[in-house]
């Protein structure tokens, strides 16, 4: 399921995915000619710093959502391209030198799918460097957010709601990395929990993107009720004694070659 968010907001509330992303990209030891692949690109921050260390090279950028490609695609030149594309329709062949990804991939729930695709994407030696959430992210949230589902004014809502997220442990994704046809695979956990200065830029992070798949279950109606009830109890459940908010963000990092 393709989930539309706001490429404009999402670009106010996404302090914490930009730093790691840009952390990310300072590890690849990029030469400048290579090509490349990001996966889930957003509002394209990233994928245009990873073409400023590409003058030799390109980068394309990905995503399903026409909100975050429609701003994305502002930030284009000669080699910073982007498309509106579901990552697991990816359709690329021999064509990449590295496909990239942060803070993307847990919106995708058939990984062994998704590591076939980008397989065949891949150029020979070519390779992969993911990031994104995994087993004990955004604890509270989820806790919260699983609270509200379950109230008797939004149960019906509900009733056949997909999960939207995978997020598996380090041992979970080594089996399943197994089958990929990649090799140098390597899969490693990062603790990156992270405090809010503040309410209000928690409740951005909130609103984009996380409450985005529950909201759209909810009629128009019941979407501020929702959406309060998220916002309180998140304020009660991770307000720390020095008025900052605290949540749980765990990471799977991968590398590989194929």
């Amino acid at each position: 399921m393709t989930h539309e968010f706001d490429g404009k907001k999402y670009g106010k509330a996404a302090g914490h995915q930009r730093e790691w992303g840009a952390r990310l990209i300072s590890e690849l030891g990029l030469k400048g000619d290579e090509h490349v692949l990001d996966l889930g690109c957003g509002d394209g921050f990233l994928t245009a710093l990873l073409a400023e260390l590409l003058p030799d090279g390109e980068v394309m950028g990905i995503d399903a959502a026409r909100g975050m490609i429609d701003v994305a695609v502002l930030k284009e030149k000669p080699n910073l391209r982007f498309r509106r594309l579901d990552i697991d329709n990816l359709d690329y062949e021999n064509q990449f030198d590295l496909v990239f990804s942060s803070a993307t991939l847990h919106w995708i729930k058939d990984h062994r799918r998704l590591l076939r695709n980008v397989h065949r994407a891949l150029r020979a030696d070519g390779r992969i460097r993911f990031n994104f959430a995994g087993d004990g992210n955004c604890s509270h949230f989820i806790s919260v957010v699983r609270e509200a589902m379950k109230l008797g004014e939004f149960r019906s809502f509900f009733a056949e709601f997909e999960w939207p997220w995978y997020m598996p442990s380090v041992r979970e994704y080594e089996v399943l990395a197994g089958s990929s046809g990649l090799r140098d695979f390597h899969v490693w956990g990062e603790n990156a929990d992270r405090f809010f200065p503040d309410a209000e830029t928690m409740v951005r992070w909130i609103d984009q993107p996380s409450l985005v798949p529950f909201i759209a279950a909810v009629p128009d109606p019941a979407k501020a009720s929702f959406r309060d009830f998220v916002v309180r109890r998140m304020r009660e459940e991770t307000k720390q004694e020095d008025g900052r908010f605290f949540e749980t963000f765990r990471r799977i990092n991968v590398s590989g070659t194929k």
